[in-house]
């Protein structure tokens, strides 16, 4: 084990106990993907879950989930250096975790549909996305950013998606997942983070007239990477180590607008749910010598 994931297990051990199940604070082992081994701050409401996403015996990534709203509030995963073309092909899964009906810790595929009532307090299911026309499951953790396909496939649950206006989710949020791969590839020298997250305002998919999965207002993203090339161009160094971007999910007026980690957190703080203290990544991705020492 090497001196970043001794620093990270550590840290997280002294925050958190372990857990296997839908957590109360994420266990060490899955506290890997947020950096420094910390969630974002300043989230906190008794209907937010937090999921440890586990996939083929391996945590992959987790996730802040609205278990009223029936979305992700966030995904927080390590970038994976990829083309971002290669794909799988895997059914669409749904979380256990959140059903007290199951006693399994990993993301499963979908059941016949007769069974999806046993679950769908907790949680979206198939149905709550069919014969919808204007939006599509956009993902949080996109596979483009993941390299091994049981990383890839572990995106592809229902608990990691949200409903994203088709025009905004294939162009401009597409567009900017391209961007910050490509960027990422090129000149994060060391291992990235970035958590990709929603603010909503109240518009829901209903279905049989009732409310049943929160539409996203905002998308918004943010990444760090302290160990970066520092001989890249201006305009590419100027977004290391943390840049963020928001867009807004609708068919028009709907570009991805990069911007600093700080002024996203002031977009969010006045706009959205989110308390004063928050804060995306600990000590908002800001290196030091002791950082360094175990990031590289």
């Amino acid at each position: 084990m090497d001196h970043q994931t001794v620093l990270l297990v550590f840290l997280c051990f002294l925050l958190v106990t372990v857990r296997s199940e839908v957590q109360k604070d994420f266990s060490p082992e899955c506290c890997e993907f947020m950096y420094m081994g910390t969630p974002p701050r300043g989230l906190e409401n008794h209907s937010l879950k937090k999921i440890c996403q586990r996939y083929n015996g391996k945590p992959r990534y987790v996730t802040l989930y609205d278990a009223v709203g029936h979305i992700p509030v966030y995904s927080a995963y390590t970038f994976k250096r990829s083309d971002g073309f290669k794909k799988v092909d895997v059914p669409w899964m749904f979380e256990p975790q959140l059903s007290t009906a199951s006693d399994s810790g990993e993301m499963q595929p979908f059941p016949p549909s007769d069974v999806h009532n046993s679950f769908s307090d907790s949680q979206a299911v198939l149905e709550d996305y069919s014969n919808i026309v204007d939006f599509e499951r956009g993902h949080l953790n996109p596979d483009e950013h993941q390299a091994h396909p049981d990383d890839k496939a572990a995106t592809y649950t229902l608990t990691n998606v949200v409903p994203q206006i088709r025009e905004f989710n294939v162009g401009h949020w597409k567009q900017h997942e391209h961007i910050i791969r490509r960027r990422l590839n090129n000149y994060c020298r060391g291992k990235a983070y970035i958590v990709t997250g929603v603010a909503t305002s109240g518009r829901m998919i209903r279905r049989y007239n009732i409310d049943r999965v929160a539409v996203p207002t905002y998308l918004w993203s943010a990444y760090c990477c302290i160990n970066y090339d520092h001989n890249a161009p201006f305009d590419e160094r100027s977004k290391f180590p943390a840049f963020a971007a928001y867009g807004l999910n609708e068919k028009e007026g709907a570009e991805v607008i990069e911007m600093s980690m700080q002024q996203l957190e002031y977009l969010l703080k006045k706009n959205t749910f989110v308390d004063k203290r928050f804060q995306i990544f600990f000590g908002n991705c800001e290196p030091n010598d002791a950082i360094m020492t175990v990031q590289t």
